[in-house]
């Protein structure tokens, strides 16, 4: 009888779509259960594989929440790469804004892993690819570097630094959301918040330079 042969691209998709499948359904029961009371095996019947197939893509458990991380920001840094189509810096800074909500009710469970689950240990922390993050305060810090060569920002404040302050203030809604039991009453129209956070934070990068 003769052997039949699996492709090799064929085989490699189709590890890589079970890889997939695992790291959604991470985010789905880290967001449920919550990463410390969350089994492999939980993640397991999720995804619809056996419990030692996830060991063949991650490490530990831990090493699964790292994977989340890093993949989904990856995934965050492509949709945000919308913001180089956009010139004007007040238009990027209000456009990341909206972004950065739209992810939080677009993928609330997602948001919820990266904003409450990854931050209940500072081992996690520390342990989380800085580049990653790195990069997406970048985009905020260079919107910020270019309203001020354009004369639009104040130019004695320091880009990385204040990025960090108006992330904290986008990222406070982001947490009040998902935190929320529902998650739709009591919210504003994402629209209008975007709008008012956009105009406080610009009012306050406004240079006055004559």
């Amino acid at each position: 009888m003769e052997r039949e042969t699996v492709n090799p691209a064929s085989r490699k998709a189709r590890q890589a779509d079970k890889r997939q499948r695992i790291v959604e359904a991470a985010v789905n029961v880290f967001a449920d259960k919550g990463f410390f009371g969350a089994r492999i095996a939980d993640v397991a019947e999720v995804a619809g594989v056996a419990d030692g197939t996830i060991y063949l893509y991650f490490k530990s458990k831990d090493d699964l929440m790292i994977s989340v991380f890093r993949e989904k920001m990856t995934e965050i840094l492509q949709r945000f790469s919308i913001l180089r189509e956009i010139h004007d810096p007040q238009e990027k800074l209000k456009r990341y804004v909206l972004e950065h909500l739209a992810l939080v009710e677009e993928q609330p469970k997602l948001m919820q892993v990266l904003t409450v689950e990854l931050r209940q240990s500072a081992r996690f922390m520390k342990m989380t690819p800085p580049a990653a993050f790195g990069r997406y305060l970048a985009l905020l810090a260079g919107i910020i570097d270019l309203g001020q060569k354009r004369g639009v920002f104040r130019r004695g404040l320091d880009a990385p630094l204040i990025a960090r302050a108006l992330f904290g203030a986008i990222d406070e809604i982001s947490l009040s959301w998902v935190l929320s039991s529902d998650q739709v009453a009591g919210r504003k129209d994402r629209q209008e918040v975007a709008r008012q956070l956009s105009e406080f934070l610009l009012e306050g990068l406004k240079s006055h330079e004559p």
